[in-house]
């Protein structure tokens, strides 16, 4: 039982890292600030429960796709420490993400499937730390994989429909040393997945 829990706190750390819900807060609110308090609402859930669908697709199809295209452990853990590092490096040294440069937005409710669940909450950072979890996980690991995943994109959704409240009470400036934190955190996850692919590839 004690296993099981620490392997969902690994999860929950991994995710709510690369998902940041705080952190995507000034991104929701410049692609919907032509929209109304309803209407950012339906946005928020349709983007969260889609990357939702789609990351758990992921989850439980994860081995199916090892098998065939005969991918191994190794070299997804090596490939994908790279990319989570860089997605995490990224983000420590952005000084503003340019979608929140933009100054105009053509409002259009499809703006919840792309760019919200994908890529912003169903990137390949994302995609590819649920897949390298699932390389070892058993039926228990992945659901709980999809439990935690779910909980993260429950938090998005609160974060995007109290987002106006959120920036007033916490801060622009302090969602941005949040997000820097978050940057850092995924970089060392990613640095983890490549040691671990490494160890993994000279033990074979």
């Amino acid at each position: 039982m004690e296993n099981i829990w620490l392997f969902a706190i690994g999860v929950f750390t991994a995710f709510f890292a690369i998902n940041n819900p705080v952190g995507n807060i000034p991104i929701f609110l410049s692609l919907t600030k032509q929209a109304d308090r309803g209407r950012k609402r339906h946005i928020s859930k349709r983007a969260t429960f889609t990357a939702f669908i789609i990351v758990s697709g992921f989850i439980i199809l994860g081995k199916y796709i090892f098998d065939f295209f005969g991918l191994t452990i190794p070299a997804f853990k090596i490939t994908g420490g790279i990319l989570v590092f860089f997605v995490g490096f990224e983000m420590i040294r952005a000084q503003q993400s340019s979608i929140d440069n933009q100054t105009e937005i053509d409002f259009n409710e499809g703006i919840s499937i792309s760019p919200l669940a994908i890529p912003i909450l169903a990137g390949p950072g994302t995609i590819v730390t649920a897949m390298n979890y699932t390389t070892t996980a058993n039926y228990v690991d992945m659901i709980i994989l999809v439990l935690v995943f779910g909980i993260v994109m429950l938090l998005n959704h609160l974060a995007f429909v109290s987002s106006d409240y959120l920036v007033r009470f916490i801060g622009q400036n302090k969602i941005i040393v949040i997000e820097k934190i978050m940057g850092l955190i995924i970089a060392i996850i990613g640095t983890n997945m490549f040691i671990q692919g490494v160890d993994l590839a000279f033990l074979e």
